[in-house]
């Protein structure tokens, strides 16, 4: 859902095999009627698991401060043991996450 509202904290991650697609920037503010998508964080690697653990860490390393974010959301499909492996289709999301976050 979109997040109104001013990024009053902002640290994107960097390095070999990270790449950030954004136009935010600290003090940026983020208009109600703008596309829930502020920031593209793409990663990959020689491997599927070398890209993961970029995509761990850069995840890790961003903060977003003063809007809502889905960090926590992609940390949880990130470290999903089906994921890692390669087990997944398009109902991962409702089965994967959904569902374990009903049962806990």
């Amino acid at each position: 859902m979109p997040c109104p509202g001013t990024i009053s904290g902002l640290n994107l991650p960097g390095g070999n095999g990270i790449r950030i697609d954004t136009a935010i920037y600290e003090g940026y503010t983020i208009p109600p009627n703008y596309d829930s998508m502020i920031a593209k964080i793409i990663t990959y690697g020689d491997t599927r698991n070398e890209a993961i653990s970029k995509m761990k860490r850069a995840l890790e390393e961003t903060v977003i401060e003063g809007v809502d974010t889905n960090l926590d959301f992609l940390f949880n499909i990130i470290r999903n043991p089906n994921f890692i492996r390669g087990n997944f289709d398009t109902s991962f999301i409702e089965k994967e996450i959904l569902n374990y976050k009903k049962e806990k």
